[in-house]
């Protein structure tokens, strides 16, 4: 595993990468003639600007405003490094940004501000309101952070937010008021003791007040003791919490407490502490790195605690990227002219009733185990992709509701499936297929393991968790080449390797080979031969007998070829009758797959229809809703030959075996990407919205149009993923990238413990 250097290196690697950082500005219009130009700038761009004189609501229509947040500090109070300035904290800020980008498309400008009065710094931002939809306060130290966010609030009309108060008082809000139900209590009835109250703290004893405890139950200390009434140096926020009690010390407010709420720093909360609590406690320790209490510490002494922390190598992690990204999204859709309560309290209810959801196909994306809501499961995780419609859509309606959107949505459900096309259209559909993955480590072993991008791969795979490695290949070649790759992965400790010149299982190799094949023309002899110079046998063989669990090969050699091999060891999977490859481009306009890419050179109707169940499976597995186009030169009858008959036929065939599936065709490549053309040339057409698989006639036809697609919209493939056989084996292509691989590994495994599971 990487140490503490290695990743301290990573890191400034990542940032220095060129161009420097981590965020850019780029143009979303063509500016490639001189038509483009007058329309951009001069004499064009006037227009523009006499239509915002007009009605300035138009800025939204005209310019990037609508959808462009100030992500904006003065460096005061930056995550745990303190007050280290302005300049020191952007990269903080252009990690905001990223965040904002991918995980809810909204634009961000950082803004960094060398300005410590509160005063000024509230007049600086309130100028720049005409360049901006939303303001996003971040890392500016208690108390200025109220001042500023309160007169900012008073001036300004559009929405601001301090994501270190409300962020963290959302998702705080959510955790507890699902713990609270996990452990069976009521939140007006409990006792909470906290620790830190900072601006998060405040923040989160408003949040919990407002979704119903009572002010009376909560006892706040800070680094100088319990709030009680008539202790000095309390400021008005702090002032509010105040109890009138004789109770002085921590271990005093947290004896019988319900819930302990820590935004503090790591081990002020002791085991001895824990045991003193109520029944069943709720326990947020949330100071980063190191919480108040390990879970594992607060378990030893009480059992039945439920356990939130900020880190992500626990269960229950407390996160802001699960909340800000999309109370903006909701927010910058409306107009809203603020984010109030009722908006902030919409996202909590989301937030916490999204953990509670039963998982479906898409909700899991893995086809396989997912997390069931309980003490170890009380807020969705960031990458959940349903987060981006449930609270984006739950915030834009309470905005609409409490009357301060300025541009209601008529239609909500096309809204909501707007928010969820977003999804797809960024590399998080590969996400919760990793994740699940890691829950349950399963052995790949890689066949080309010499290569460097299968290196580079496995070393990703390792640090990342996702599988246990096993490399085929020369013990000293391997070695050497880690080693030049500056790479941190050990044999015995990281991965296994089977050394293709001297492995003591080859006797039994060639001869469960010959065995296999021996009626099939292969000799003795040639089976000897065949394993000790054949890889993709050795791994294939490995993963028969039960000693790896799936296999990644292809980066050298042709891909038929080792699809032979592969046949020639594994059957085909049950009520299968062949082979098929998908392949998937994840592109800036969504996520894309293609059928069948390389393997059935000129497919019947019934074998396209096979492989094309086959591929609608796979998709549910990504979290995608199968959407299939059935290509062809014809639209919906146009032409009547052999090829166009072909593929009317395999609608006919999957609409009586899946009538629940939307399929439709024949239909040429623009009726399927284009909704309203489809709509004018066949208006009872079965698919509706973009088609995201497109199944095409032959093997030429699918493997031109995948690789033109890929270039052409500097796409990023996923796969080829190998379906059919009744092992998980799959045949990379001699371009892939180290990321394809290790993408590939991820599918590889899940598909392994998917097959594993079905088997038990």
């Amino acid at each position: 595993m990487a140490t503490h250097d290695d990743f301290k290196q990573a890191a400034l690697d990542y940032h220095s990468q060129n161009p420097p950082g981590k965020i850019k500005v780029a143009p979303t219009k063509a500016m490639v003639t001189q038509r483009d130009l007058a329309l951009a700038y001069s004499p064009g761009v006037a227009y523009a600007c006499e239509a915002i004189v007009a009605d300035p609501n138009t800025a939204r229509d005209y310019t990037a405003r609508g959808n462009l947040v100030g992500v904006i500090t003065n460096g005061t109070a930056v995550l745990g490094l303190g007050d280290i300035g302005p300049l020191a904290g952007k990269p903080v800020m252009e990690g905001k940004g990223v965040l904002f980008q991918k995980f809810a498309g909204i634009d961000v400008f950082d803004i960094e501000l060398d300005e410590r009065d509160p005063d000024k710094l509230v007049d600086m931002i309130a100028a720049m309101e005409p360049t901006f939809g939303g303001i996003n306060l971040e890392d500016i130290k208690a108390p200025e952070c109220f001042i500023v966010e309160r007169k900012l609030r008073e001036r300004m009309k559009i929405p601001v937010f301090h994501d270190d108060q409300h962020g963290t008082a959302i998702i705080v809000g959510a955790a507890v008021f699902n713990a609270l139900e996990v452990v069976g209590k009521q939140i007006q009835d409990v006792r909470i003791a906290t620790t830190g109250v900072g601006a998060a703290g405040i923040a989160c004893l408003d949040m919990l007040v407002a979704l119903g405890a009572r002010p009376e139950n909560i006892l706040a200390f800070d680094r100088d003791g319990v709030l009680y009434t008539g202790r000095g140096n309390l400021d008005p926020e702090k002032a509010r919490y105040a109890r009138d009690t004789k109770l002085r010390e921590l271990a005093e407010i947290v004896d019988g407490a319900d819930v302990f709420l820590g935004l503090s720093a790591g081990g002020i909360l002791t085991p001895e502490m824990v045991a003193t609590m109520a029944e069943r406690p709720v326990i947020m320790a949330l100071a980063n790195p190191y919480p108040e209490i390990l879970p594992d510490d607060a378990k030893a002494v009480r059992p039945d605690a439920v356990i939130a922390t900020g880190r992500s190598d626990y269960p229950n992690q407390v996160n802001n990227a699960v909340c800000f990204p999309y109370i903006f999204r909701g927010a910058l859709d409306v107009g809203a002219t603020v984010i109030n309560e009722e908006m902030k309290l919409a996202c909590v209810h989301a937030i916490a009733q999204l953990a509670r959801l039963e998982a479906g196909d898409l909700a899991s994306a893995y086809g396989g185990e997912v997390p069931t809501f309980g003490p170890e499961y009380l807020i969705p995780r960031p990458f959940d992709p349903r987060l981006m419609v449930m609270v984006s859509a739950a915030v834009a309606r309470a905005a609409m509701d409490s009357g301060v959107a300025s541009r209601p949505i008529t239609d909500m459900a096309a809204y909501e499936e707007q928010l969820g096309q977003f999804v797809h259209r960024t590399g998080l559909l590969m996400k919760p297929v990793y994740d699940r993955a890691r829950r349950d480590r399963k052995r790949i072993v890689y066949a080309e393991a010499e290569e460097e991008v299968v290196l580079r791969a496995v070393q990703t795979v390792i640090d990342e968790g996702l599988a246990t490695p096993i490399l085929v290949g020369r013990p000293d070649v391997i070695q050497h080449r880690i080693e030049r790759l500056g790479l941190r992965m050990r044999q015995g400790v990281d991965f296994e390797l089977t050394n293709i010149n001297d492995d003591p299982r080859f006797h039994e190799y060639w001869q469960q080979y010959h065995a296999l094949t021996e009626r099939r023309g292969v000799t003795i002899e040639a089976a000897k031969a065949l394993i000790r110079s054949r890889p993709t046998l050795i791994a294939a063989l490995m993963v028969e007998r039960g000693e790896a669990d799936a296999m990644i090969c292809g980066i050298v050699g042709r891909f038929n070829k080792k699809l032979g091999y592969l046949r020639s060891v594994f059957d085909f999977d049950r009520g299968i009758t062949g082979t098929s490859a998908m392949t998937g481009v994840i592109n800036d306009a969504g996520a894309w797959f293609f059928l069948d890419t390389h393997v059935q050179l000129d497919p019947s109707a019934e074998q396209i229809a096979e492989a094309t169940l086959q591929a609608t499976y796979r998709l549910k597995l990504f979290g995608v809703e199968p959407k299939v186009a059935l290509l062809s030169h014809s639209n919906y009858g146009s032409h009547d030959n052999p090829s166009a008959s072909k593929m009317r036929r395999v609608r006919e065939i999957l609409s009586a075996r899946a009538p629940k599936l939307q399929v439709d065709g024949e239909m040429m490549a623009d009726t399927a990407w284009n909704e309203a053309l489809r709509k004018r040339v066949f208006p009872n057409t079965t698919l509706h919205g973009r088609a995201n698989l497109f199944v095409l006639p032959n093997l030429d036809a699918a493997n031109i149009t995948y690789n033109m697609f890929r270039v052409a919209t500097d796409g990023v493939a996923i796969g080829p993923i190998l379906m059919g056989l009744d092992q998980p084996a799959h045949i990379l292509t001699n371009d892939s990238t180290s990321r394809r691989v290790v993408n590939l590994t991820a599918i590889a495994a899940v598909d392994a413990q998917i097959r594993g599971a079905r088997r038990r």
